[in-house]
Parts: C-alpha cells; sequence; structure tokens
C-alpha cells in the first residue's frame, strides 16, 4: 500500500473515500468536520441523520460511512477522534481504532484510496507528534488487498512537517 503526503483542503481531494474527523453528534462542526458538511451539501447531512437514528451518536473510536455529495471522493467515513485529557493510554487506543475502524470500513466498500486529516489535533488539542506517529504506525500496520494508497492530508506546514518527518523513519 502506498503512502502519500499532500498540503492541501481534504475537500477538493479525489479518491474514493476521505476521512471525516467528527464529532459524536454527526452533524457537523468546526474544523475539518465542518468544511467537509459545508463543502459535501445536505445529502452528507441527510444521511448522517438517517444514522444517527438508526445507531444514536457515533462513539469516540468508531467509525460510519455516508456518500460524500457535492465532493469530488466517493464515500466520507466520519470517526470521531478524542478529546485529549492527559490519559495518554487510553487517548492514544481511542486515537488508533479511529485509523484501523475507518481503514476496515473502507476496504468493505471496496476503497482503493483513502485520504485522513490530521485525526483530533484541533479543536480536541491532541498533540500533534502522537497524533502522527499513531497515525503513521496504524497505515503501516494495516494489511490489506484492496486498498491501494493512503494520503496523509495536512492543512498546514507544522502537520505536514511532522508527517514528512514521521514517513521518512
Amino acid at each position: 500500500m502506498k503512502i502519500e503526503l499532500i498540503k492541501d483542503d481534504i475537500t477538493k481531494i479525489e479518491a474514493d473515500a476521505i476521512v471525516n474527523a467528527a464529532n459524536s453528534s454527526l452533524l457537523g462542526g468546526g474544523g475539518v468536520d465542518g468544511a467537509i458538511h459545508r463543502a459535501g451539501g445536505k445529502q452528507i447531512l441527510d444521511e448522517c441523520i438517517e444514522i444517527r437514528n438508526r445507531q444514536g451518536k457515533c462513539k469516540t473510536g468508531e467509525a460510519v460511512v455516508t456518500t460524500a455529495g457535492n465532493l469530488p471522493a466517493k464515500y466520507v467515513i466520519h470517526t470521531v477522534g478524542p478529546v485529549w485529557n492527559a490519559d495518554e493510554e487510553k487517548c492514544s487506543k481511542l486515537l488508533a481504532n479511529c485509523y484501523k475502524n475507518s481503514l476496515a470500513l473502507a476496504e468493505s466498500h471496496c476503497v482503493k484510496t483513502i485520504a485522513f486529516p490530521s485525526i483530533s489535533t484541533g479543536v480536541y488539542r491532541f498533540p500533534k507528534e502522537l497524533a502522527g506517529k499513531i497515525a503513521v504506525k496504524e497505515i503501516k500496520n494495516f494489511k490489506s488487498k484492496i486498498l491501494e494508497k493512503v494520503i496523509f492530508v495536512c492543512f498546514d506546514e507544522e502537520n505536514e512537517e511532522i508527517y514528512r518527518t514521521l514517513l521518512k523513519e
């Protein structure tokens, strides 16, 4: 599986799936979540409401999938990252689950290319370096016969530099 790194806006990425750093309500919010809902349009929100009506809120570390509405991707995989609270072990495990569950869901939908933002490092305050280490480790450890490419999409130079360094190791 090829791993790529780019600095861009995840809503503009042409991939089979993009990952949304969602909140548990699945109803949009700030940061990546708000950007995806705004750019993707009402269809994504409507599908998120259907999911909520069926299963309730999305738990931290879990993932659900919708179509991508007006986005250039086919699917949006919504995963809820942990809010950093200094319980490093628990938060790290939950963040790792975001990547594992998103990848498994992507594979079940025959996704060949998937793009990830830096989950939980915005308003959820997860330390960026630690989040990057977890993301890279989980992607490298995931064995797939379907997934061909994972794209880390960094919105800013700080995250881009962290991922560039981690991917060289």
